[in-house]
């Protein structure tokens, strides 16, 4: 009984320890801590990250939605689509966006679809609106 509930015990420290992990500072050559920070694109920084962003993209692919956003920070714009596909999309660039989020933008964003299980299975950029 005292084994079981110290197991227990070791696996609720585990769990804890686990969930509350901060997100990465680096993904291979990406600085996800700049590209957070920079948020809808507004300072410039994002722009400077897409190499990179292009390098690191099978490390994203077959990633769930929680995680992208754990690495990548809160998307700009969060789209649901037809069959619980759902998108998250970045600003990679200053534009519209920054005075008001909720305004049609032309900057250049990075869209991430995920299918129903919100599994990442596609990473598009998008240099004007289709």
């Amino acid at each position: 009984m005292l084994k079981i509930k110290s197991f227990f015990s070791v696996l609720m420290l585990f769990v804890i320890l686990t969930s509350c992990s901060t997100p990465p500072d680096k993904l291979g050559k990406l600085d996800v801590k700049k590209w957070r920070q920079d948020r809808g694109g507004c300072k410039g920084e994002r722009v400077t990250l897409i190499d990179d962003l292009k390098a690191e993209q099978k490390q994203l692919l077959g990633k769930f939605a929680d995680d992208i956003g754990k690495i990548l920070g809160r998307p700009d714009i969060h789209q649901l689509g037809e069959r619980n596909t759902k998108f998250y999309i970045y600003f990679l660039e200053k534009g519209s966006q920054c005075d008001d989020i909720t305004k049609k933008s032309d900057a250049k964003k990075v869209i991430l679809k995920f299918n129903a299980i919100g599994l990442m299975s596609e990473i598009t950029y998008q240099s004007r609106p289709l």
